[in-house]
Formats: structure tokens, sequence, C-alpha cells
């Protein structure tokens, strides 16, 4: 299940998952991050407490947000999550998109995850 997140915070997207993530949900997030980027940079918090089975047309949704150049107006994403398997793999994504500063942080460190956006 994915919840949008309501941050005060300019040009930032929010949202929780716990779960199974599905097609819809997945184009929901998407279509709230290139409702963003029409105004300029982006900014993403993601919050993941339990992730669970993802839809195989969630998986197609999220290829074609990034083979449509969706990355391009992203510029700092903060991953909360005491996942460490998830963690290996923020920090190996932080390599991979040069252009997006991608921070992972514990759930207890919610608070630096915003600050990082605010920076």
């Amino acid at each position: 299940m994915v919840e949008m997140l309501k941050l005060d915070i300019a040009n930032t997207v929010g949202w929780r998952i716990d779960g199974k993530v599905s097609e819809s949900e997945m184009h929901d997030i998407f279509t709230a991050v290139n409702k963003l980027a029409a105004e300029g940079d982006v900014y993403i918090y993601q919050e993941i407490s339990s992730i669970g089975a993802v839809e195989f047309d969630a998986i197609l949704e999220k290829l074609k947000f990034l083979f449509s150049g969706g990355l391009s107006d992203i510029k700092r994403i903060a991953v909360v999550t005491d996942k460490q398997w998830l963690k290996k793999i923020i920090a190996w994504e932080d390599k991979i998109f040069k252009s997006i500063d991608i921070r992972g942080f514990s759930l207890e460190e919610r608070d630096q995850a915003i600050a990082f956006l605010k920076t």
C-alpha cells in the first residue's frame, strides 16, 4: 500500500510504502512527480516501513517513467527505512544517478531526511 504524504517543502512529493505496491499506486506517484516537474526541480521523500510484492505492471510503470526522462528534474531523494538491504540499494543508486543526490535515513532520522530535502 502506498500512502501519499503532504510535506511543507516546496516542490516535494512524498509517500509511505507499507506492503504491496500496485500499478495504480505507482502511476499516482509518477503523476505527482511529473506535475511538480512542470514547476521546476523536484525533491522526493520516501518512507518504507515494509515492502512486499510489486505488481509487474507497477514495474512497467516505473520503467516507462524512467525512459521518458522522468529523472531529469529530480534533484534530491530522501529514503527513510530501517531495511539494511534497501540502504545498500540506495547507496548503489546514488552512484549510478549522479545528477540526483540520494540518501538513506533510518526511521528515527526522519527529521534529518526532511532537513536534507530543505537544503
